[in-house]
């Protein structure tokens, strides 16, 4: 399977956001939410205050995720320190964090009685450990209060920092999330502030850190990558250790981010899955509204279950 076909104009290629606006198909469109769970966390949210990744990237899996009692809160601000293509978070100078944040977080799971719960946050390349010790804090909060509830952890790079690594995996996540976003062609539109390699040092590191903590990647299509870039790209996260791979559909978040190329067909995403899991991961969720959280505690049990 290969990318769409290249348009021309006069001669010369055609570039992405030059092209007609695609309808959106079918398999994108999902029910309003509203299921009792899903109203309850809500309630909540408002009431303590907070706000997730699911409300702020208006997550379209929002409703099936809160009705299974799975959330993604986002620590260390709101603002990042880096500017993705891809990514609609503000970005520029952070404040400092609030020392407080890892207690109110955990202290909203455990009113929630949340079974499982995705810990992220934006880049933080001006504070001396990239916020590593936050998360860390979080982890331990959490279980303290609520310690039937799994966490798993997405984080940025860190740099590369290998003590800001370990700073996290030693509060003993149940997952360490990374995401690779991207074929290496498109790093630089798509992650200047990223590196690549510098990601899966971030995954292979973690693995010989802290082995019996499986370790996640999430990839977007649609980006203008080619078929076979995307399954380089499973096998070098396969080749890094990673037992678990998310695959989405990329979808322009406003007029100021990377223009999508096409959106891939339900075929395709089974095709991905097929060959990931051909290729030796875990568990692989691929689908058009696959999100890096979407069916996280379904992730985590079936990669318990295969190393069990």
């Amino acid at each position: 399977m290969n990318s769409a076909p290249v348009t021309f104009i006069r001669g010369r290629r055609k570039r992405p956001d030059e092209l007609p606006r695609q309808p959106k198909p079918e398999w994108l469109k999902v029910r309003a939410p509203g299921s009792p769970n899903y109203v309850r966390l809500k309630g909540l949210m408002r009431d303590l205050g907070l706000h997730t990744v699911c409300e702020e990237a208006n997550c379209p899996n929002i409703g099936e995720c809160w009705h299974h009692g799975t959330a993604t809160f986002m620590i260390l601000g709101d603002t990042c320190t880096r500017s993705c293509g891809y990514c609609n978070v503000v970005h520029g100078r952070p404040h400092a964090p609030d020392e407080q944040e890892p207690v109110k977080v955990a202290s909203a799971i455990h009113a929630m009685a949340l079974d499982y719960v995705v810990i992220t946050s934006v880049d933080r390349d001006d504070l001396p450990d990239f916020g590593a010790g936050h998360f860390a804090r979080t982890i331990r909060e959490t279980r303290a209060r609520l310690p039937e509830c799994r966490v798993e952890v997405l984080i940025p790079d860190f740099q590369g920092d290998e003590t800001a690594l370990r700073t996290v995996l030693d509060a003993g996540p149940d997952i360490l999330n990374h995401n690779i976003e991207t074929v290496p062609r498109l790093y630089r539109a798509a992650r200047p502030g990223g590196r690549y390699d510098r990601a899966l040092q971030v995954l292979s590191r973690a693995r010989g850190f802290a082995p019996r903590i499986p370790t996640k990647s999430g990839l977007m299509v649609g980006l203008g990558e080619e078929w076979r870039e995307v399954v380089d790209t499973l096998r070098d996260l396969r080749a890094a250790g990673v037992g678990i791979v998310t695959i989405g559909q990329y979808l322009r978040p406003s007029l100021a981010n990377l223009p999508m190329a096409r959106y891939y067909a339900p075929a395709e995403f089974a095709e991905l899955k097929r060959i990931g899991l051909e290729l030796g991961f875990g568990h692989v969720e691929s689908g058009p509204l696959v999100r890096s959280s979407y069916h996280a505690h379904e992730q985590a049990d079936a990669v318990r279950a295969t190393s069990a």
